[in-house]
C-alpha cells in the first residue's frame, strides 16, 4: 500500500523540509505527518507558513542559537497558529577534529556528551506537544537536527542503515543554499576552507555518531534514560513517531 505523502515537503523559502514518517521500524513502521525536520524557516513568507500549518504543523521547535535568530528571525515565533519553542542545542560548541579527522563526528559526540539537558527539553517538548505535527529545526538542518532525528529513529526501532541514509540525504538537499550559508560564514569572518567540510554530510560520519552512542550507552532508550528522560516521556515519544491515528 503507497502512502499519499512524500518524504521532502516542498515550500517556498525552504530546501529540506523531510518527513520522519514511512521508516521500517521493527513490525512496524514510523507515522507520516507526526514529526518534521527542517532546515532554516526564515526565508518563509505568510502564504509558507500557512502551507506548514495546512499540513498539520502545530509546533516548532528552532534550535538555533541567539545569534542566529537576531541576524534570521524565526517568523513562526510570533505566528499564533503554532506553539514556539527556542532551545538552542549545540550552544557556542567549538570541536576539534580529533583522532577521527572528522570534525563532523567530533561535533556530534561532544553534543551528546554536553549538551544532554538541551536535547533532553527538545525530546520532552515533542513527547508532550499537543496533537498535530511537530517540525523541529536549524540552519541547514543536518547537524544539530541530523542527531535528533537519529534518536527518535533509533528510539522508534528504524535500523541504523536507514537512519544514516535519512543523514545522508541532506547533501542533494541543500545543495542550492550551500553558497547562501558559505557567504553568511564569511560575513561573520569565518575561514571559509576551513568551513565548507562543515556542510558535509557523510555517511560515515553518522555511522560512526551511532556506533558511539553504542559503545558508549547501549541503546538510545539507555542514552535517554541517561539524560533523565522519565519512562513515560520516552514511551510518549516512541507512541508519536510509531502509534495508531486515533
Amino acid at each position: 500500500m503507497h502512502s499519499q505523502f512524500n518524504r521532502h515537503l516542498p515550500v517556498k523559502g525552504t530546501y529540506n523540509i523531510r518527513d520522519l514518517g514511512g521508516y521500517t521500524a521493527g513490525d512496524s513502521r514510523t507515522q507520516w505527518r507526526r514529526i518534521l525536520r527542517a532546515d532554516g524557516l526564515h526565508r518563509l513568507d505568510a502564504e509558507g507558513m500557512d502551507n506548514l500549518v495546512s499540513e498539520g504543523v502545530t509546533t516548532v521547535i528552532d534550535l538555533r542559537h541567539e545569534g542566529e535568530l537576531a541576524t534570521q528571525p524565526n517568523p513562526f515565533s510570533a505566528n499564533p497558529a503554532v506553539a514556539y519553542h527556542n532551545v538552542s542545542l549545540f550552544d557556542q560548541l567549538a570541536p576539534e577534529p580529533g583522532e577521527s579527522g572528522d570534525v563532523l563526528l567530533e561535533l556530534y559526540k561532544l553534543a551528546l556528551t554536553t549538551r544532554q539537558p538541551a536535547i533532553a527539553e527538545v525530546l520532552t517538548i515533542i513527547a508532550e506537544a499537543p496533537e498535530g505535527t511537530v517540525l523541529f529545526h536549524c540552519t541547514a538542518g543536518k547537524d544539530r537536527t541530523g542527531i535528533v532525528s537519529a534518536l527518535l529513529l533509533s528510539l522508534a526501532g528504524v535500523e541504523a542503515g536507514l537512519i544514516v541514509e535519512d543523514y545522508a540525504l541532506t547533501s542533494q538537499m541543500i545543495a542550492p543554499m550551500v553558497e547562501e550559508i558559505i557567504a553568511n560564514a564569511a560575513e561573520r569572518g569565518a575561514d571559509i576552507e576551513s568551513f565548507r567540510p562543515l556542510l558535509a554530510s557523510e555517511p560515515s560520519t553518522m555511522h560512526a555518531t551511532i556506533a558511539h552512542l553504542e559503545e558508549n550507552y547501549g541503546t538510545a532508550v539507555a542514552y535517554l534514560e541517561r539524560i533523565g528522560l522519565p519512562a513515560a516521556v520516552i514511551d510518549r515519544l516512541r507512541n508519536r513517531l510509531l502509534g495508531e491515528a486515533s
